[in-house]
């Protein structure tokens, strides 16, 4: 028989896990008497992975929505503005004495009044890279700026943003939001144990200090452990190895050489001989690791190459990197019976365009609006969410792999293996011989559950070169002398900018001191 659902517990908390915890609690009013009671356990001797510090612009979407100080937030988790993924050495320099690199803006090109991407790859913006002849945004962040001023309130900028933060640091915040201003229960104690019935559902699980606890539905945050979906329900994992090759990491954390250097306003990923380096710049100190592939290279040899790079930007003394094996893919289902997957044991790939944290967000998010009230209804939503989720990975699968694929390094097995046909997904094959002919467009992102949209990939293909062939087309845009115009103008709108911004690290400090208004 049907029965109303009254209560939720999560098992596992770290960044991922306090994200589902806010989301559900806010939307099922567990603050109140007749809301629906959201419980999280997490044992404090099992550590968190702790190294997503890099997040997109929805997370700075959610963090209003769920009704946190931006002030409290920069002040309490380290937290530094981002504007874009900068991508250096992703395909071979274009001259013997230049570097190739691009910016991904998360200001996005004004398609609506008009797409300037035909006439750029037609030369009316001579050598101007694609990122500056359709946004400003690129050359502030190379100028060292901030994307808003004192002058805007929290969660108001001149420029899309999000945020740079300390992982740890973060949960610990959701952690106090969740439990003091959404009513979430908090336990600290170790799952030994989790029951099934007949049917296969949990009916509860067994701490080591809490006796046993019980719920309606239970949400799987235990990481790659997959202690409720994996290891009780038996969902098997499946595996995206043979498309996404970068399995490993070395992560190290590493002081400024002066307190008061410039703070890039972007993650910077530069290409190596078997992965990439993300280097991200926190208020105190920088983030940095090696991604790579254990295929293609040895642990060895990938802590060799990260520090070489750290000695590249003036790191001194001994690094010690902590290493993390993932686990690249995700489960055959995310919502069995009365168990729900979010995190890592929903599923990973390598964090390339912050993937991790944007992922777990709105599938957090979508399944507090679609909350079940009563037991009957679990079944219909659980087909739903399984598809939705799976569609979101798949083509946040494929544009990752989007990077690699259309690179013409050459230099190591690793880029050449990665240019294979073989490894890449049918999806983004299709879409690529079109893509050769004709400009990409709207309609080829046809799902509102699309991660990735018509303006990621243009930062992507064009910034990396792509070469789209408008030769016959060209009686389809008439339209050179606006697009003139506006090259023009975001010229002239760049250096205004310059202008008025603060300096990053500058702004950072006067808002830790003086605090933005609120909305």
């Amino acid at each position: 028989m049907s029965q109303p659902i009254r209560n939720v517990l999560i098992v596992g908390g770290g960044t991922a896990g306090w994200l589902a915890a806010c989301h559900l609690a806010k939307k099922l009013s567990s603050n109140s008497a007749q809301g629906i009671a959201v419980t999280l356990i997490e044992s404090p001797k099992i550590p968190t992975i702790g190294v997503g510090e890099g997040t997109v612009p929805a997370m700075r979407q959610s963090l209003q929505y769920l009704g946190i100080s931006e002030t409290e937030f920069v002040r309490e988790c380290d937290v530094t503005f981002k504007q874009s993924i900068k991508f250096v050495d992703w395909c071979k320099p274009l001259s013997a004495n230049s570097q190739h690199s691009y910016h991904h803006l998360f200001d996005y090109p004004d398609l609506a009044s008009l797409d300037i991407t035909p006439y750029w790859l037609q030369g009316l913006a001579g050598d101007l890279p694609y990122a500056d002849a359709v946004s400003v945004q690129s050359r502030l962040c190379d100028a060292g700026l901030g994307p808003k001023n004192m002058t805007h309130a929290e969660y108001a900028g001149i420029t899309n943003y999000a945020y740079h933060l300390d992982a740890a640091k973060f949960a610990l915040l959701l952690t106090r939001h969740a439990t003091t201003k959404l009513g979430v229960k908090h336990i600290k104690d170790l799952v030994e144990q989790v029951l099934c019935d007949q049917d296969g559902n949990i009916s509860g699980v067994v701490t080591a200090e809490n006796g046993v606890l019980t719920a309606d539905v239970y949400i799987d945050c235990t990481g790659f452990r997959a202690l409720l979906i994996g290891d009780a329900c038996q969902v098997p994992f499946i595996s995206k190895s043979d498309v996404l090759f970068a399995d490993s990491a070395l992560a190290v954390q590493v002081p400024y050489a002066d307190v008061n250097q410039a703070i890039p306003c972007f993650t910077v990923s530069t290409a190596q001989e078997a992965g990439w380096i993300w280097d991200i710049g926190l208020s105190t100190r920088r983030g940095t690791g090696y991604v790579y592939s254990s295929r293609h290279t040895s642990d060895e040899r990938a802590e060799q190459v990260l520090t070489q790079y750290l000695r590249g930007t003036q790191v001194t003394g001994s690094i010690e990197a902590r290493k993390i094996e993932m686990q690249i893919g995700y489960r055959e289902k995310f919502w069995h019976g009365n168990c729900i997957a979010l995190g890592l044991s929903q599923g990973f790939v390598e964090p390339l365009e912050a993937t991790g944290l944007l992922v777990y967000d709105a599938t957090a998010r979508m399944l507090a609006e679609q909350f079940p009230s009563h037991t009957a209804l679990m079944p219909a939503l659980a087909q739903r969410f399984n598809q939705r989720v799976r569609l979101a990975w798949d083509r946040v699968i494929d544009f990752i792999k989007l990077h690699y694929f259309i690179s013409n390094r050459d230099d190591s097995q690793f880029w050449l293996d990665n240019r294979d046909v073989a490894g890449c997904p049918t999806s983004l094959l299709d879409n690529l011989a079109v893509w050769r002919q004709q400009l990409p467009s709207a309609y080829d992102f046809h799902s509102k559950l699309e991660i990735f949209n018509l303006e990621n990939y243009l930062y992507v293909l064009y910034g990396m070169q792509f070469p789209t062939d408008l030769t016959d087309q060209q009686f389809r845009f008439p339209d050179s002398a606006k697009a003139k115009q506006m090259l023009a103008f975001y010229q002239h709108k760049a250096q205004q900018l310059q202008a008025q911004l603060l300096p990053h690290r500058e702004l950072i400090a006067r808002i830790k001191h003086y605090g933005l208004s609120k909305i």
